[in-house]
Order: structure tokens, then sequence, then C-alpha cells
């Protein structure tokens, strides 16, 4: 039978059973070595808002906590969201990660 993917879109290997998590977008329950996986690390206040804290703080350089999330997406929202992209069959076997993009420091 012809194969799709080399890993069947999974990344169980040697495992039988892989525990369920819920997608960010849909709640659906997905595999969780077939889910895409995005670590988030954002403020907790908008950055309008931090300007009127930061004024209002009675601390010099206080630091904002940040919020750490782990989002799990299924392959169907990921796609719609274009968290990830269908590609070809020539450049699915492309193994090597995304170029990263630069953070921007402030």
């Amino acid at each position: 039978l012809t194969v799709k993917r080399r890993n069947h879109g999974r990344n169980k290997h040697g495992r039988g059973h892989v525990n369920r998590v819920r997608c960010v977008t849909t709640a659906k329950a997905i595999p969780k070595d077939k889910a895409i996986k995005r670590f988030v690390v954002r403020n907790i206040v908008d950055a309008s808002a931090l300007r009127d804290i930061r004024d209002a703080s009675a601390y010099e350089n206080y630091a904002l906590p940040k919020l750490y999330i782990k989002q799990y997406y299924c392959i169907e929202a990921a796609v719609h969201q274009r968290i990830v992209r269908v590609r070809s069959a020539e450049e699915r076997r492309n193994r090597a990660p995304p170029a990263r993009t630069k953070a921007k420091s402030t």
C-alpha cells in the first residue's frame, strides 16, 4: 500500500498507546503525539494597558509576569488557522524544522 507519510502522521515509535489531549480550537480529543504543539509566551496585560499600569505602579522596574501556555491543535484546526501548511509530496520529505523567526526584543 502506498503511504503518504513515513511516520503515518504520528510520533509514537515503539509506544503502543498514547494519551489524548484536547485541541484548543475544536476541543477534539487527539493523540498527544499527533497533535501540533505550540508553546505561547505572552504578557498577561496587553500592550495598550501596559503603559497605564507602569505609570500607576509604585515600583520602578517591576517586571509583569508572563503567560506560558502549551497549546495543542488537531490537524484540521492547525491547517485551517494556517499554523501549519499543506506541503507537496516532494516537500514532505524535507524533515528539517522550518526557519525560526527572530523574537522582537523590547
